[in-house]
């Protein structure tokens, strides 16, 4: 089975059809076609129904999806593996939720970087989802995020909660009925948890689903939102912003997942996992 007819089959899967794919992969859409003819050929059944408005999954090309996009992402893998430049012999590649970097994804990245000089890195950021994906594929070794259910040879590693603090830009900022306030998307838990607390407060005028965008928004204006504590303790330290007192705190849970394949040959591993759970 060749990899480029399985990479073609996912690019029409996430194009929609077999002309984008096309322009996607910058080949003609005849050797589309023939790479999925190819592809269809080899596995004895229709994968794709093809159609004006565009391409559509049948059945066997459902069930095919799934291990195609985990046969590109180890073929992806190997080829990164074996491209290691001297003085390496060994690669992690580690899935960061875009929040949890200022933390705990940054600890990980330096405590690898600075203890084992053999091993390359390679970073990538995502959503939970994308991250989950990934590492079912074998894009990743591991990820950091905040909603994980351990599939196949996987396993989850709980790490402290992290904490969401209020803090604004003014030292003496209320707690409730400031107009310049901030609501920053912390998940499903922390919109039920902020609701409750919250219930008469009306509603912000400017939201975010990033909390370094609302920092930014901050330091750049004005106003308060909830943070995570290790995003802003470099700016309070700096006395650019101040935390709210007398204002709840909530805590978000974050985990680390690993594949248990990568896991069993990283001695270095538990000792990290220590050191997260410590910190």
């Amino acid at each position: 089975m060749n990899i480029t007819s399985l990479q073609t089959f996912i690019a029409i899967v996430e194009t929609g059809s077999l002309v984008r794919a096309s322009q996607k992969m910058n080949v003609t859409q005849s050797t589309v076609t023939a790479r999925l003819k190819t592809l269809e050929d080899e596995v004895g059944q229709v994968l794709l129904n093809r159609q004006k408005s565009g391409a559509t999954l049948t059945p066997a090309g459902t069930k095919l999806l799934g291990y195609a996009r985990i046969m590109t992402g180890l073929w992806r893998q190997a080829k990164f593996d074996t491209a290691l430049p001297e003085g390496l012999d060994a690669v992690c590649t580690f899935g960061c939720d875009r929040e949890l970097w200022h933390g705990p994804g940054r600890q990980v990245f330096h405590d690898i970087l600075k203890r084992h000089p053999e091993m390359a890195i390679s970073m990538h950021q995502g959503s939970s989802a994308d991250l989950a994906q990934w590492l079912l594929e074998g894009s990743v070794d591991m990820i950091l995020t905040y909603e994980a259910v351990a599939r196949g040879h996987q396993t989850i590693h709980e790490l402290p909660s992290e904490r969401l603090v209020l803090y604004s830009d003014r030292p003496d900022a209320q707690v409730v009925g400031d107009g310049d306030y901030i609501y920053v998307d912390h998940g499903a838990e922390y919109r039920r948890a902020h609701a409750e607390t919250y219930h008469d407060a009306g509603i912000a005028r400017i939201s975010f689903d990033s909390s370094w965008w609302a920092l930014q928004f901050i330091l750049d204006n004005h106003g308060s939102a909830y943070l995570p504590e290790a995003l802003a303790a470099r700016f309070v330290e700096q006395g650019q912003i101040f935390a709210v007192v007398g204002a709840p705190v909530y805590t978000r849970k974050n985990c680390l997942v690993v594949n248990d394949a990568a896991a069993q040959n990283w001695s270095w591993f538990p000792g990290l996992v220590s050191r997260l759970k410590a910190a």
